[in-house]
């Protein structure tokens, strides 16, 4: 640096301190570099520091250093200038962390975590089914426990809670009912029959939400948009046919399931608040959670103060019963949000790539598991109806980076 300070005598011998640097290498994970350079000063001195990296006192040795030019992440600031004998010891601040270089890995981590936690959460959420057959109270369970969690978070300030109005609550209401609806329904889908079939007929979702658009807001579908849904319809009514599983309710439950969630992506992109994503989950739960209490307490209340929980515990036992209700929330909330955060990073084109290979992950595993019996044509018809999915997100992608691209250039 230009400007010098008073040279400060120190009372290490210059041999000793010759040894600290031989060359311009990376010493500590606190992103301070060592440079040599010849001085003529036999003296060691300090550049002056802003008041907030001013170090109070430098201890006689060099190994209180890190400790004292430890910052974390990227920081612009001033070099700090250790000059003995001919030699000078500049330290640099600003350099880019590890993850910083290389982001792709905090994405993978984000892709592994949600496949990781969706897969655990359809197989845990089967396995309660099996000895407690409540979707509705069930469904519950897993909003109450995000909303615990969210509460928590926001009580430690982790996010900051985003105040909201009246008219923001107006616009998250129908979303919140839309959300409660297609998880409620999702799960009587889920308690009725195999987790490979509802997720092949969840597969439909795209021809929905295609045929909502086009009809509901008006937006032109191309045709091919059109034409890769063929496959997915046709697919699906092959898993369908011959489903050693299938009843009536597992496959209208997931239908109505599939129709919910479509128009709360109608509602998603009018209630456009401001928020970040986080607190937007938190409030679209606490308002879903609102409205599945009365259907839960109506259609199950009955039957589960008669025999339901003591049926449950006398299978299983409290604490595991307990234990298996709270995690399976836990899993719903910790997926939904990882899922909402991993699609926040990354573009339309991996969003959709992501989505499908979720899907088979999610069928796939629960066949292992289960050691569900599915037949040759149900195998044949889950495979074109993902295949399906696959193409329809890519041309879904495609189309728009092309119409961003096209708004880019006309405002440019």
């Amino acid at each position: 640096m230009a400007s010098m300070i008073t040279p400060v005598r120190s009372p290490i011998r210059t041999n000793q301190i010759s040894l600290l640097y031989v060359s311009s290498t990376r010493i500590s994970p606190s992103n301070v570099a060592l440079k040599s350079r010849s001085l003529s000063s036999p003296s060691l001195a300090f550049s002056p520091l802003p008041e907030k990296l001013r170090v109070p006192a430098l201890p006689t040795g060099f190994s209180g250093w890190s400790q004292h030019l430890r910052r974390r992440g990227t920081v612009e600031s001033p070099v700090v200038k250790a000059a003995s004998d001919g030699a000078e010891i500049e330290i640099t601040e600003g350099s880019k962390g590890f993850l910083e270089k290389f982001p792709f890995l905090i994405t993978g981590f984000f892709f592994f975590m949600w496949y990781f936690l969706n897969v655990i959460f359809n197989i845990l959420n089967k396995k309660v089914y099996n000895y407690f057959p409540y979707p509705y109270f069930v469904s519950v369970i897993h909003l109450l426990v995000g909303v615990v969690y969210c509460l928590v978070s926001w009580s430690v300030g982790l996010p900051k809670r985003a105040p909201i109005d009246k008219e923001q609550l107006a616009l998250l209401t129908p979303v919140a009912f839309c959300h409660a609806l297609g998880h409620v329904m999702s799960n009587v889908s889920f308690a009725a029959v195999a987790v490979s079939f509802t997720h092949t007929i969840k597969a439909l979702e795209p021809f929905f939400n295609a045929s909502a658009s086009q009809f509901v807001l008006g937006q032109h579908i191309p045709l091919s948009l059109w034409l890769s849904l063929a496959p997915v319809v046709i697919g699906v009514s092959m898993a369908s046919l011959t489903e050693l599983s299938f009843n009536w309710l597992g496959f209208g439950s997931a239908m109505v399931s599939n129709i919910a969630f479509t128009y709360r992506s109608i509602y998603s992109k009018k209630a456009m608040t401001g928020m970040d994503s986080t607190n937007v989950y938190a409030y679209i739960s606490i308002i879903a959670l609102l409205v599945c209490i009365p259907p839960a307490l109506i259609i199950e209340g009955p039957q589960l103060m008669q025999h339901g929980f003591r049926d449950a515990i006398a299978k299983v036992g409290l604490y595991k019963f307990l234990s298996d209700l709270f995690w399976i929330g836990m899993f719903y909330h910790l997926y939904n949000q990882l899922a909402t955060n991993t699609l926040e990073r990354v573009a339309p084109l991996t969003h959709a790539v992501g989505n499908v290979l979720k899907r088979v992950f999610v069928i796939g595993f629960s066949i292992v598991v289960f050691g569900n019996r599915i037949s040759t044509q149900t195998g044949i018809g889950t495979a074109i109806a993902i295949a399906g999915v696959a193409i329809y997100s890519l041309i879904k992608a495609n189309l728009e980076e092309q119409k961003k691209k096209a708004a880019a250039i006309s405002t440019s």
